[in-house]
C-alpha cells in the first residue's frame, strides 16, 4: 500500500513529472490547529505534514513538555476522534540539531542532538530536517559548509540505527537553514538576501560528501529537498512577499539536481498567488506556523467579544486580559523580539505577525481562560450578526455552509481559512 510518507519520497519525481507534489508542511503543536489540519486533510482529500521543531518538542520534553513519542501519540488521538486515515499522515521534526544545546560545549550538544533524532526516528518521524548549522559554546555563531555536513550525517547516521532497531519506514531528509530564529525575523526586513544558485548548489553537494565518507551514501539517496530563501518573509507588521523574478536563478538550479526540490520556511501570510508561484518554481514544500497560531487568536478574541455580549460577566477578567497578564508574567518569549514603546509592545503582544503569544496558550491559567470562555458560549449558535461584527473573517464561511456559527467550529473555520488558502495555492500551480 502507498503511504503518504511513501508519495513524499518521490516529491522531486513527482514535480518533474508535473503531478501534484506542492505540500503545506504544519508547524504548530496547538491541539485546535492540528484538529483543524487533519478536518482540512479529510475535507480536501489530501495527505497531511505536520512537523514539531527541535524545540517544541525534544527528549527534555521541549517547551510543549513532549518527548517524540508523546508528540505522535498526542497526533494520532486526534486523527482517531476526527476520522483521519493515518497513512496519509507524515510525522516531521524540523531544524533537528543543536539548538536547544547550543550554550554547552559542541561534543556535549551534538551527543545530546544525537539522543534527540534517535528519538523522533524510533517514534516513527518519517521527515526529518537535519539542522546543524548554528555555531556551540566557543564558536562562530554561523559554522564552515563543511562542519555542517559533517555533524549533520552523524545525525543522520544516528537515526539509520535507531530505524535499523524498531523497522518501518526509512526516514526521508531535508538539508540546509536559509531561514531566521523559528517565528519570523525580528530585524528589519530591508535586507533580505535570496539564496544564490551557487550557495543551494554547495549546500546539497557538501552533503553528498560528507554522507559518502559516513558510510551513508543509501541514506542521502532518501534526501528529497534543501531550506533555501526564496525571498519571503514576515516580520512583527511586514511581510515580504515573493516576487518570482528575484529567484528565477535559484529555481533554475533545480535543473541541475533532479532529486531535489526546494524547502521554504517562513511562508505565513502569502497571498495566494505568491504560494502558487513558490510551487510552480520548485519550492514545493511550504512550511506555515505562526500564520495558523494567529488566525486562531483572532477566532478566540472575536468570541471573547461576542461572549460579552451573550454572556457578560461583569468585572471578569477578559481572555485578552488575562493573555496579557500571563505575557508580562514570563517576558523571556516576547521581550527581545518586540521592540518599541510600551504602548507598542503591548499592541505586538497581541497582534504580532509574528504571533509569540502562540508560546502561551499552554500556560495553565491561559488554557482555564479558553476554557471559560468556551463555557460561555457553549454549543449555541452565535447570530450571524455579531459573527460579522466581531469574527469577520469568516461570515462568508457561515453564509455558504462551511462553517457553522458555534464557538468550536469556529475556532476551526479560522484555521482551515489559512489552510485553504495553501490548498488553493497548491491546486492553483498545477494548472497548465
Amino acid at each position: 500500500m502507498t503511504t503518504a510518507t511513501d508519495r513524499f519520497a518521490r516529491i522531486a519525481q513527482r514535480f518533474r513529472a508535473g503531478e501534484d507534489a506542492g505540500i503545506c508542511s504544519v508547524c504548530s503543536a496547538h491541539p485546535v490547529v492540528i484538529e483543524a489540519t487533519l478536518r482540512h486533510g479529510l475535507r480536501r482529500g489530501t495527505d497531511v505534514l505536520i512537523e514539531a521543531t527541535c524545540n517544541q518538542v525534544n527528549q527534555d520534553g521541549g517547551y510543549t513538555g513532549m518527548t517524540p513519542a508523546d508528540f505522535r501519540r498526542f497526533v494520532e488521538r486526534i486523527a482517531a476522534k476526527v476520522g483521519f486515515p493515518l497513512d496519509r499522515l507524515v510525522l516531521g521534526g524540523d531544524h533537528l540539531g543543536p539548538n536547544p544545546w547550543k550554550a554547552l560545549e559542541p561534543e556535549e550538544a551534538m551527543g545530546r542532538a544525537e539522543v534527540m533524532i534517535a528519538a523522533f526516528a524510533e517514534a516513527g518521524f518519517t521527515k526529518l530536517h537535519l539542522d546543524t548549522s548554528m555555531g556551540c559554546a566557543g564558536e562562530p555563531a554561523a559554522l564552515a559548509d563543511e562542519v555542517v555536513a559533517e555533524r549533520a550525517a552523524r545525525l543522520a547516521s544516528r537515526a539509520e540505527r535507531a530505524v535499523d532497531g524498531r523497522g518501518g519506514s526509512r526516514p526521508v531528509y531535508v538539508v540546509g537553514t536559509e531561514v531566521p530564529v523559528p517565528g519570523g525575523a525580528f530585524e528589519a526586513l530591508d535586507h533580505l538576501a535570496v539564496t544564490t544558485p551557487d550557495a543551494a548548489r554547495r549546500t546539497i553537494e557538501v552533503h553528498r560528501e560528507a554522507f559518502a565518507r559516513a558510510g551513508l551514501s543509501s541514506a542521502f539517496g532518501r534526501a528529497v529537498a534543501a531550506v533555501v530563501q526564496p525571498g519571503v518573509e514576515f516580520g512583527n507588521s511586514e511581510v515580504v512577499v515573493f516576487e518570482p523574478e528575484q529567484a528565477e536563478a535559484l529555481s533554475a538550479v533545480l535543473g541541475d539536481l533532479p532529486g531535489f526540490v526546494f524547502e521554504a520556511h517562513s511562508t505565513d501570510y502569502q497571498p495566494v498567488e505568491a504560494l502558487a508561484a513558490l510551487v510552480r518554481d520548485g519550492f514545493v514544500i511550504l512550511k506555515v506556523g505562526p500564520w495558523l497560531t494567529f488566525a486562531l487568536r483572532e477566532a478566540l478574541y472575536g468570541l471573547a467579544a461576542v461572549a460579552e455580549i451573550l454572556a457578560p460577566e461583569p468585572g471578569a477578567e477578559t481572555l485578552p486580559e488575562t493573555m496579557e497578564r500571563v505575557m508580562l508574567a514570563s517576558p523571556d518569549n516576547w521581550r527581545k523580539y518586540y521592540p518599541g514603546s510600551q504602548a507598542e509592545q503591548r499592541i505586538q503582544r497581541h497582534y504580532s505577525f509574528s504571533d509569540r503569544i502562540r508560546y502561551y496558550w499552554p500556560e495553565p491559567d491561559a488554557q482555564a481562560a479558553v476554557d471559560r470562555l468556551m463555557a460561555r458560549l457553549g454549543d449555541a449558535e452565535i447570530p450571524r450578526p455579531l459573527v460579522s461584527q466581531h469574527l469577520g473573517q469568516l461570515y462568508a464561511m457561515v453564509e455558504r455552509g462551511a462553517a457553522e456559527p458555534r464557538a468550536h467550529a469556529l475556532l476551526l473555520a479560522s484555521v482551515e481559512r489559512v489552510l485553504d488558502i495553501y490548498a488553493d495555492a497548491i491546486a492553483a500551480a498545477r494548472r497548465p
